[in-house]
């Protein structure tokens, strides 16, 4: 189902993400349940999340907005769509953008950076995070296509 069916169907019930994401992965169009990871700038929680079998969820990334670091890259997000996640929503930057773009993944960010980041170990999984208007708790269900991301409490299709 597109995200403006779901507004037009269900408008009390969503929440839509307000940033202007772009698109990199080879899939456009994705939905599922969210997972989350919030860390500025290490994605080693990222990795252990994507090592993990997806099951058609979506992973959610708070990296703070910052675009000094790439939360996510080429090797990841191949690792990810191995596993069987939906897509990886980035509110920060990802970088092997060309390479992205073949995976069969949805992946959107707000652009990209050269630059890895630090693996420290820092971060945390499966919490609550907030950005782009909207609060997002794991388990809510995630639906982005070309016209931008919409998120519910339950699977809405």
């Amino acid at each position: 189902m597109k995200t403006c069916d779901l507004c037009d169907l269900h408008d009390a019930q969503v929440r839509v993400l307000e940033l202007p994401l772009q698109d990199f992965g080879g899939r456009i169009a994705f939905n599922g349940m969210v997972s989350t990871v919030r860390a500025i700038e290490d994605n080693s929680r990222v990795r252990e999340a994507v090592e993990e079998p997806g099951q058609g969820r979506v992973l959610v990334i708070d990296g703070g907005g910052s675009m000094r670091r790439a939360m996510i890259g080429d090797l990841l997000a191949a690792k990810a769509a191995e596993n069987g996640w939906a897509g990886v929503l980035v509110f920060g930057a990802i970088r092997d953008s060309d390479a992205i773009a073949t995976i069969a993944l949805g992946v959107k960010a707000l652009g990209t950076c050269p630059r890895k980041t630090d693996k420290l170990g820092a971060g945390e999984r499966d919490v609550e995070v907030e950005f782009g208007g909207v609060r997002i708790r794991p388990g809510d269900w995630l639906c982005a296509d070309e016209d931008g991301v919409v998120l519910a409490d339950t699977d809405l299709r």
